[in-house]
């Protein structure tokens, strides 16, 4: 090296540590590494290097929804994710005119589109996120690494150890360190060990497993409406869900869940005739007939679980949590990987405007990061309706907001103004506070401007593809799935 270079070389290389190798981990990564030297993620798998299963990821067998809110997100980071995304397969699929959903009040009617979801496998989403972000200046990956440790004091944590899979450990040293490791985070007990003071924790169990199957696309590769029957959490019998989530490669993925006392199984046997046991058949009849592509997956780590990091007194210095290591919820609402991508665009947006050095940075992003993880769990938060889902009964103020989101979602099935401003919310593309707009309050005290819906709003293309795919002898014994009139509740052109 000669005198010039050394010169020229900066004094203190900037570093960032990322543990966790997922999809909020890989977002974590994105989001520090133009305003570090150096991000190192650290992953205790051996990560693919394509679209294939990983081992400490059983949830990624099942359906998986990324609304617009968290794509749009993830669009900020990554640009260029989207047109990726769909050159590998995934589908674009506009709301709400390519959902056919049963809500706790009723059918949504198809609407004019004003949001979008992505629908791929998980695998797939993944990967193509994780190619991007490797591919950025500065950023490694410490594979079968794990974290065992933080280092630094109650004020400010300045690195983690680490234990690779040899046996040895190193040190290193962050000027940030971002958890992004998700439900199985060690932030609590790594921040008591140096003294921080713990964060409250709320915790909703409603006992939900989940049964996921691939299905070979009875349409083949035309295009059909995502259909989500979900359940009423006040209502006196367990909560039973049923969707089909089409994917790449002309599949189907649906997935089954439900609560203490109807709760799906593994057995092959078993998964059709649950289908048809949901609020509405509809999801059992569309895939009467289909070639399953695989096994039945369970999973059953389901609770919603919260961390109240930001509002923690002494929140260290150097230290950050975003993604499921702040809050997991309840599959059935989608939310987790848009609530993951939004907090790191909060993470990207404050490390620009303030740098990785400003005081009381952490502190800032914890906050942000509070925003959205705010919004979803309000959402799930209607999981304490179902029996045993909190050691305490729901108080008058849950009761009461219980009421008001059930309202808002009454009028949704039949009014225009509720239904996208519900939709704004639920795609996480604008804050709880949107459905307290004037004109929305006022739209949702007067009910809906059209009756509801008696039947699943299917087309009649949509229906015909159905028929055509199954042979002419078979009987079919759920005959309003395919009956003509159920076009009445579509209101697409």
């Amino acid at each position: 090296m000669s005198a010039s270079d050394a010169l020229s070389e900066p004094a203190h290389r900037r570093r960032a540590v990322v543990i966790g190798g997922g999809l909020a981990g890989m977002l974590a990564a994105a989001a520090l590494s133009g305003s570090v030297d150096e991000v190192t993620v650290i992953e205790q798998d051996v990560l693919p290097s394509g679209p294939e299963p990983r081992r400490n990821l059983p949830q990624a067998r099942h359906a998986h929804i990324l609304w617009s809110g968290g794509a749009e997100a993830m669009e900020r980071l990554l640009p260029g994710v989207m047109k990726a995304w769909l050159a590998a397969g995934a589908r674009r699929v506009p709301l709400t005119s390519q959902m056919v959903a049963l809500s706790s009040q009723g059918w949504y009617r198809r609407w004019p589109d004003s949001h979008y979801l992505i629908a791929c496998g998980r695998d797939l989403l993944d990967a193509t996120v994780r190619d991007l972000v490797l591919a950025l200046p500065g950023v490694t990956v410490h594979h079968s690494t794990r974290v065992t440790a933080l280092e630094g004091s109650p004020g400010r944590v300045t690195g983690v150890q680490v234990r690779r899979a040899d046996g040895t450990e190193e040190l290193l040293r962050a000027e940030l360190t971002v958890d992004a490791s998700g439900r199985g985070t060690h932030t609590r007990r790594w921040l008591d060990a140096l003294g921080v003071r713990a964060a409250r924790e709320e915790v909703i169990d409603p006992g939900v497993v989940y049964a996921s199957r691939v299905f070979r696309s009875p349409v083949g590769d035309q295009p059909f409406p995502v259909v989500n029957v979900q359940a009423r959490a006040r209502a006196s019998e367990p909560g039973r869900t049923a969707v089909i989530l089409p994917i790449e490669d002309g599949q189907w993925m649906v997935t089954l869940s439900g609560t203490r006392g109807g709760r799906p199984s593994g057995d092959p046997e078993a998964f059709h005739a649950f289908a048809l046991g949901a609020r509405h058949p509809v999801v059992g009849e569309l895939i009467a007939g289909a070639e399953p592509l695989g096994e039945v997956a369970t999973f059953a780590h389901t609770a919603s679980r919260r961390q109240f990091f930001e509002k923690v007194k002494g929140w260290p210095e150097g230290y950050a949590a975003l993604g499921d290591a702040v809050a997991v919820y309840n599959p059935v609402y989608g939310h987790g990987m848009s609530v993951a991508a939004q907090g790191a665009l909060a993470l990207r947006e404050l490390l620009t405007a303030h740098g990785v050095d400003a005081p009381r940075l952490a502190r800032r992003v914890q906050r942000a990061v509070a925003g959205p993880v705010s919004t979803a769990w309000l959402l799930a938060g209607q999981d304490v309706f179902y029996d045993g889902a909190t050691s305490r009964r729901p108080g008058p103020a849950q009761r009461l907001l219980g009421r008001c989101v059930d309202r808002l979602m009454h009028t949704s099935t039949g009014n225009y103004t509720v239904a996208t401003a519900l939709t704004d919310v639920m795609t996480l593309s604008a804050p709880v506070t949107a459905l307290a707009r004037p004109g929305v309050v006022l739209a949702t005290l007067s009910g809906p401007r059209r009756p509801q819906l008696t039947a699943p709003p299917l087309t009649d293309r949509e229906i015909a593809l159905v028929r055509e795919s199954r042979k002419p002898t078979r009987a079919h014994s759920h005959a309003p799935c395919v009956a003509p009139d159920l076009r009445a509740g579509s209101d697409l052109p």
